[in-house]
């Protein structure tokens, strides 16, 4: 059945990640637009993307964002996760075409850093399927191809950043030996390609004897999602009640963590994809 486009401004727009990464994108968007109501999805029951394969992830992806667009009716839906951004982005951008705007966190990150002329060479670190899908490193070296980058998987972060180890002696052990990599002596940036990683970032940047600009996806995220309701004309000046909080596999991680970031407790609905 075809979706049809949702073109009420007050509708909300949806927001999935595979778990708490995505509420850092979530959070962004709630400081830079106050007023959207944000359906979050958060796919617990199958946390982490980021050791599975593109196929997996995209099937994942696609019912999820079938559950925002068609049941939720929202009117943009915001992949808040780089291994789906990575899998699916083209997949959901071709299928809901002229239904909704789908928004990825790859396409704003590459535009910022190639933006920044100070940037002379880039790290990139993100989940297995994420760096070795190549997007960043395509995307950087078509798009700005004096730039120089060197990219790394850091798969044993997600996990241990949704068990809740953000600010412990494991993660900062774990985060001294990936960016302790040869290819990063003398990067001047990073590109956090996980949206988990944002919750971890002063330790990142306490792993750097020197001035390393981290770029993180939330706020440019947040920037696109306005620029696009704006082109659109789907841009709200009226709050249509509270976000609304739905995971595959109700967790105790990521009900603490939402409350972390949204500063209020959070009522999990559950719905399997």
């Amino acid at each position: 059945m075809q979706i049809i486009a949702n073109k009420n401004p007050s509708a909300p727009v949806g927001v999935f990640d595979s778990g708490i990464g995505g509420l850092t994108v979530a959070r962004a968007i709630s400081d830079l637009l106050p007023d959207e109501k944000l359906i979050y999805f958060g796919d617990t029951a199958h946390m982490p993307y980021g050791n599975k394969s593109a196929q997996l992830v995209s099937g994942f992806a696609l019912r999820i964002s079938d559950f925002l667009l068609r049941e939720m009716q929202c009117k943009a839906v915001v992949i808040a996760c780089n291994t789906a951004s990575a899998a699916a982005y083209t997949l959901l951008r071709d299928k809901y075409e002229g239904a909704a705007p789908v928004i990825n966190v790859i396409d704003p990150m590459v535009e910022a850093v190639i933006a920044d002329d100070a940037v002379k060479k880039v790290g990139i670190i993100g989940t297995l399927t994420t760096i070795s899908s190549g997007v960043y490193t395509e995307k950087l070296a078509r798009r700005k191809p004096s730039l120089k980058y060197a990219a790394l998987a850091t798969p044993l972060l997600a996990s241990l950043i949704e068990e809740g180890y953000h600010h412990t002696g494991e993660i900062r052990s774990i985060l001294k030996q990936y960016l302790s990599h040869p290819s990063f002596e003398d990067i001047d940036a990073l590109v956090l390609a996980c949206t988990h990683y944002p919750i971890i970032k002063d330790e990142i940047a306490e792993c750097f004897n020197r001035p390393v600009k981290i770029f993180d996806s939330a706020l440019v995220v947040a920037q696109r999602l306005k620029e696009i309701l704006t082109i659109e004309k789907l841009l709200t000046d009226k709050r249509q009640g509270d976000d609304v909080f739905y995971v595959s596999d109700l967790t105790d991680s990521f009900r603490l963590n939402a409350r972390i970031f949204f500063n209020r407790d959070v009522d999990l609905l559950l719905h399997p994809v």
